[in-house]
């Protein structure tokens, strides 16, 4: 019986999956692919649940990757319509998750049903990686489970996420790549004292100010065809007791950067080194390594996507590697060809989250395409 992408949609936006809760979307989607012919695994790391969903054993092999969880709602009253009871007005869907990423989820099991239906006997494998910890830490979601496939030498070949790619219908943008990313939180080390006696003091705030200057001005690269320049940018600065007449002890910086291929997480850490260093700073320094840039420019899986969303939509795709990271980092680094594909990203993570119902109809059938171009 095949189900339809809309119910499917409302079905799981229903099940209130707030990071880690998977709240039993998985098991959902276990009881739909099951029948099918997948071999279903539930991979507990901690308090996240992951499901590793496969249909054949022979390369090469297809994966859709998605997450259930959904970042919390914020003030229901400030919704017009709750946010976990699935609402249409006017051709739209409304409800937290709706775009992100629900919606893909549900378009990738239609469309996987519809194909294992029509083509029982396709090539190759296809797969499911499913997470519940995509919103949050994740240290135990999708880097979990690659790990587990890595040990068991069981790779992908062709994976395509299902995240809100697109900008203004669904298939105008594909994401082929993301940039790195690397976060430092950064301790500068004073002395507390009286503002009247700054000789008895070391103010952290002017100590640091020139080399954080410095930073913010460097030119790390100029980027290329496929990523713009590596950006620096501070998103916390901390310093002071609260009282207007004391120097503080102390100063804490956090700054992330958001790195090209033209650059390496190890010559950033070295440079912002030098530079503190050269400023005679007294400092601490913790690195955080959120991922590597990855990029998928050519081969099968680009030419089946791009192939599918001119099918369906009969216009041409535009690629691109901006925005923030996805889960698409951990999966890439095995050699894996790694393309993100979802509907429009415009109201996700907002008040009112929500998706045209003809967005998920043509994402369905761009999925079951790139299916057909691939394994059928």
């Amino acid at each position: 019986m095949s189900h339809d992408v809309i119910a499917l949609t409302e079905d799981l936006i229903a099940r209130e999956s707030v990071t880690p809760n998977d709240a039993g979307c998985q098991q959902l989607m276990t009881d739909m692919l099951a029948p099918l012919g997948f071999a279903c695994e539930s991979m507990v790391f901690h308090d996240t649940t992951n499901l590793w969903a496969r249909r054949g054993t022979e390369r090469p092999l297809f994966c859709f990757a998605g997450h259930t969880d959904v970042v919390p709602s914020g003030p229901a009253e400030k919704w017009d319509t709750p946010p976990f009871e699935p609402t249409i007005k006017d051709g739209v869907l409304y409800g937290r998750g709706a775009a992100d990423m629900k919606g893909s989820l549900a378009a990738m099991l239609c469309a996987t049903q519809r194909f294992v239906e029509e083509y029982p006997n396709h090539r190759g494998s296809i797969a499911l990686l499913i997470t519940s910890d995509e919103e949050g830490p994740f240290i135990n979601g999708t880097t979990k489970v690659v790990d587990t496939l890595e040990a068991r030498n069981e790779k992908i070949d062709w994976c395509v996420v299902g995240e809100p790619s697109s900008t203004e219908y669904t298939g105008d943008v594909v994401k082929n790549g993301r940039r790195g990313s690397l976060t430092g939180d950064l301790t500068v080390k004073g002395i507390q004292g009286h503002v009247a006696y700054p000789h008895l003091a070391r103010n952290p705030v002017h100590q640091a100010s020139s080399a954080l200057a410095e930073l913010a001005a460097t030119h790390w690269d100029d980027g290329n065809a496929f990523f713009p320049p590596t950006s620096f940018q501070i998103s916390n600065i901390h310093a002071g007791t609260g009282a207007g007449n004391v120097i503080p002890g102390e100063m804490q910086v956090c700054f992330n950067f958001r790195f090209s291929t033209e650059t390496t997480d190890r010559e950033l850490i070295a440079r912002v080194e030098e530079i503190l260093d050269r400023h005679n700073l007294d400092y601490d320094l913790k690195w955080t390594f959120n991922g590597q840039p990855f990029l998928t420019d050519s081969g099968a899986l680009l030419a089946a996507t791009e192939k599918a969303i001119e099918k369906v939509s009969g216009r041409k795709t535009q690629l691109s590697t901006a925005g923030g990271t996805s889960d698409g980092r951990f999966i890439a680094p095995t050699g894996a060809q790694v393309l993100e594909l979802g509907p429009p990203n415009a109201t996700i993570h907002k008040i009112n989250e929500c998706v045209k119902v003809d967005d998920l109809i043509q994402l369905e059938a761009m999925y079951f395409h790139i299916l057909e171009n691939l394994l059928a």
